[in-house]
C-alpha cells in the first residue's frame, strides 16, 4: 500500500525550519516555545498568521539530561552542563527577536530528579531563563493539539502516541459525535483541558489518557545488562505493554474502521524516514505520512537485522537517534500489537507545536471560526 499525506499535513499548526524572512518580523508578535526533554532540548519561535503560525527560528539539540537518571535518582553533572550550554543558545535567539510571548518548560527528567530544583535555579542564574516543570496531563494535552491537522473526517476513535525520552503519554478520544469536517478543530480545543467544557464549539471527548513512565532513554536504561539485541528488544516490548494494564481502552474490544493512531516523536519519524529510504531527512515527506503495520514491522525487522554496530552506520536512523531507537520502537511495536491499525499517521511535530498554540489562542491572536 502507498503511504499517503493526509490533507491536513503540514497544515495548522506548521513547524518548519525557518527561511530567511522577506521582510523583518514585528517582535511584538512573536512568541517562542521551548522544550527541555529528557534526551533533547527543542525551541521554536513564530509569529502569528491567521489560523496557523510561521516559524521564525528554532533550535534542536540532543543534551541528555536523563542520562544516569534512571540508575541514580539525579541529573548528573555532566547532563546539567550539556542542558545548561544548549539554553544559552536559546537565550540568545530569545535575546536576538526580542521575544516577549513564550513559555519554557522541562518534562519527565525534571518531574523525576531529585535536584531538579538546583538544575532550575543553575539555569536561572547562568541564563535569565525561568523553566516550568509540567505536569504529565498537558504534556499529553500539548502533544495531542499539536497534531490536530492529521486527524481524519473519518476518524471516529483516535489514539495520540507521544514517545518522549523519559515518558510516553497515550490519549485516546472519542470523535464520533463531532461532525466529520469539525473533527481536526475539535481537538485543537482541548487546548482548555481534557475535561468538557461549556462551548458553542463541538468539543472532542477525552476516553482516558496514560502517562507511561518509560521513553527510549528511561526504557533503555531498564535493559542495558541484556546483552542479547532481540532478546532486549522483546523484553522491552512486554514490560512496556505491562505498563499499559490501567489505560481504559487496553482491554477494549476497538474496531479498525473509524480509528486512527498518530504518532510523535523522534522514533516515528526515524521509522518513516527508514521507510522511505531517506538518507538526508526531509520534514516535509515524512510529516502526516501515513504507514501500515506491515511497513512499520517492516523496519524495525531491518533494524534488528542491522544490528547495534549496522544501525550506528546507517545514515537514516542518524548518530544521535542510533543508541535509542530500538527501544523506542519496541514501544510502537506494542501499541501496534495491541490496537493493529493500517491508519498510523506520522507527525514530525509535538509539545513545542503544541505550547504555541495554547499561547496564540490564550491571547486571541488566531483565527477561530464557527463550522
Amino acid at each position: 500500500m502507498t503511504p499517503k499525506r493526509p490533507t491536513g499535513a503540514g497544515a495548522f499548526p506548521k513547524p518548519v525550519e525557518p527561511a530567511v524572512p522577506h521582510t523583518a518580523a514585528d517582535p511584538a508578535a512573536l512568541y517562542a516555545a521551548l522544550d527541555l526533554g529528557t534526551n533533547s532540548c527543542r525551541m521554536l519561535i513564530a509569529q502569528p498568521k491567521g489560523s496557523q503560525f510561521h516559524v521564525i527560528d528554532s533550535f534542536s539539540k540532543s543534551v541528555q539530561l536523563g542520562a544516569g537518571l534512571e540508575a541514580s535518582g539525579r541529573l548528573s553533572r555532566a547532563s546539567v552542563g550539556r542542558a545548561v550550554q544548549a539554553l544559552k543558545v536559546c537565550q540568545k535567539k530569545l535575546e536576538k527577536h526580542h521575544v516577549k510571548n513564550m513559555r519554557l518548560v522541562a518534562t519527565e527528567a525534571c518531574r523525576r530528579a531529585d535536584n531538579s530544583r538546583d538544575f532550575l535555579r543553575r539555569v536561572s542564574r547562568e541564563t535569565g531563563l525561568r523553566l516550568e516543570i509540567i505536569k504529565p496531563e498537558e504534556e499529553a494535552r500539548l502533544a495531542v493539539i499539536s497534531c490536530a491537522p492529521l486527524v481524519s473526517t473519518k476518524t471516529e476513535q483516535l489514539l495520540v502516541v507521544d514517545i518522549g525520552g523519559g515518558s510516553t503519554e497515550l490519549v485516546w478520544i472519542d470523535l464520533s459525535s463531532v461532525p466529520k469536517i469539525d473533527r481536526p478543530r475539535a481537538i485543537m480545543r482541548l487546548h482548555t483541558g481534557f475535561k468538557p467544557i461549556e462551548s458553542r464549539f463541538p468539543h472532542a471527548k477525552v476516553v482516558d489518557w496514560i502517562s507511561v513512565p518509560l521513553g527510549v532513554a528511561t526504557l533503555m536504561e531498564q535493559f542495558s545488562d541484556v546483552d542479547d539485541d532481540s532478546a532486549r528488544f522483546a523484553l522491552m516490548s512486554w514490560f512496556f505493554e505491562e505498563k499499559l494494564a490501567d489505560f481504559t481502552p487496553y482491554a477494549n474490544e476497538n474496531a479498525r474502521e473509524g480509528f486512527q493512531i498518530i504518532g510523535t516523536s523522534g522514533t516515528v519519524t526515524t521509522v518513516a524516514a527508514s521507510h522511505l529510504g531517506l538518507r538526508r531527512y526531509d520534514r516535509n515527506k515524512v510529516d502526516g505520512l501515513r504507514m501500515t503495520s506491515e511497513q512499520i514491522d517492516r523496519v524495525i525487522r531491518d533494524y534488528l537485522d542491522l544490528g547495534p554496530v549496522g544501525r550506528r552506520r546507517d545514515p537514516r536512523i542518524g548518530r544521535d537517534r542510533h543508541e535509542l531507537i530500538m527501544s523506542g520502537a519496541a514501544i510502537l511495536q506494542a501499541l501496534l500489537r495491541i490496537w493493529p491499525t493500517d491508519r498510523l499517521s506520522v507527525a514530525d511535530r509535538g509539545l513545542r507545536e503544541g505550547l504555541l498554540y495554547a499561547q496564540m489562542t490564550a491571547d486571541g491572536v488566531l483565527e477561530e471560526t464557527v463550522p
